[in-house]
């Protein structure tokens, strides 16, 4: 059965176009039910088989109940009635296990179809927090709306630090893309046509996946939403005089991340290493000739401000590939650029675009 769903003024432009994303810049989400719980399709009985490590789903409240904040990323259910919108019946969705740890889990969503369809390109999510929080679940909403609109959606977790030390977090990503590719029939996914798309820390991970190696013969394309790609300028920005909660908090991150001080020279804070590990994880220095298209954006006011894809843009159009950098106006980060009306179309575009068939 359809479902109806009432919007408030301030909410309507989201609703009309369908779209819930984790609200914060880089805040701790509600904590998603358990791997397994995601919400399930009405078609579920019918699923292909499923590749090792499939979790059955069990059912999740689709809107927060009376009296009860939402989740970050869930509409309102409370507020006053000025646009309505009849929402699509739900893909089919399902949670992974791609590897052994449980932070290594991934759900997808796809639509059934017919025998004769043709495979649908994918978009592989990667969620941000800080390298050190969030979840897959966060982005169901946005995932759910890709999936309406022709693509099969993938949101994968990784394994977080300071636990997992990097680079644990990109093997993980890529992991995670292998994982798609091998069983992609099982989604109807064409493995040749993947686009990943991360925001804040998870954007880093994504410019990771499109650079690490070659990155343009392991996806089409990267799409970046405020992406820290260089840790260490973050490290720097966050030692600033005026520098914002959030930036403070994204150093500290930086240095949970590579498990050392950046210019430590005594005690155990000294890793012998510790400036290798930070170049790792600087996208910059792994940019080469073949590396994926890139879609970096930011906002005017981001506390990820758009020097850190400035620098990464102009390595990569030294190296011959293609990439484009976009600004929003105001504060927002990471998938809070959706609240610009703007941005999903852009967003939209640039996918369709990339994963055209025969590109």
């Amino acid at each position: 059965m359809r479902k109806i769903l009432v919007c408030g003024a301030a909410f309507a432009a989201t609703c009309v176009a369908a779209v819930a994303v984790p609200g914060g810049a880089e805040a701790t989400p509600t904590p998603s039910p358990p791997a397994a719980s995601i919400a399930p399709s009405e078609e579920t009985s019918a699923s292909p088989s499923p590749p090792p490590g499939v979790e059955s789903p069990s059912t999740w409240t689709e809107t927060p109940p009376q009296g009860r904040t939402p989740r970050d990323g869930e509409p309102d259910a409370t507020v006053s009635a000025e646009a309505v919108m009849v929402t699509p019946r739900l893909p089919r969705a399902r949670s992974y296990a791609y590897g052994k740890d449980p932070n290594q889990r991934i759900d997808a969503y796809w639509r059934k179809e017919g025998p004769k369809a043709k495979p649908r390109p994918v978009v592989l999510i990667l969620h941000g927090g800080y390298w050190m929080q969030g979840d897959k679940g966060s982005w169901k909403y946005f995932a759910r709306r890709l999936t309406e609109d022709g693509f099969v959606v993938m949101s994968a977790n990784y394994r977080l630090a300071p636990k997992a030390q990097w680079p644990a977090q990109r093997d993980d990503a890529l992991s995670a893309l292998a994982f798609v590719k091998k069983y992609a029939r099982h989604w109807n996914a064409d493995p040749s046509r993947v686009v990943v798309l991360g925001a804040s820390s998870g954007g880093q991970l994504a410019t990771q996946v499109g650079t690490f190696g070659t990155g343009g013969a392991q996806v089409r394309g990267v799409i970046a939403l405020s992406p820290p790609n260089d840790p260490y300028l973050a490290y720097q920005d966050g030692a600033l005089a005026g520098a914002t909660p959030s930036q403070r908090k994204l150093r500290r991150a930086v240095v949970d991340l590579v498990h050392c001080v950046p210019g430590a020279v005594t005690g155990l804070l000294a890793a012998p290493d510790c400036w290798q590990r930070l170049d790792d994880a600087n996208t910059t220095t792994h940019v080469s000739a073949g590396d994926a298209p890139m879609l970096l954006m930011h906002a005017t006011g981001d506390f990820v401000p758009v020097a850190q894809s400035n620098g990464l843009a102009g390595a990569l159009r030294e190296a011959g590939v293609p990439v484009t950098v976009k600004t929003v106006e105001g504060k927002m980060h990471a998938s809070q650029l959706f609240e610009d009306e703007h941005t999903y179309p852009t967003v939209l575009a640039w996918l369709k675009n990339r994963l055209r068939p025969g590109r």
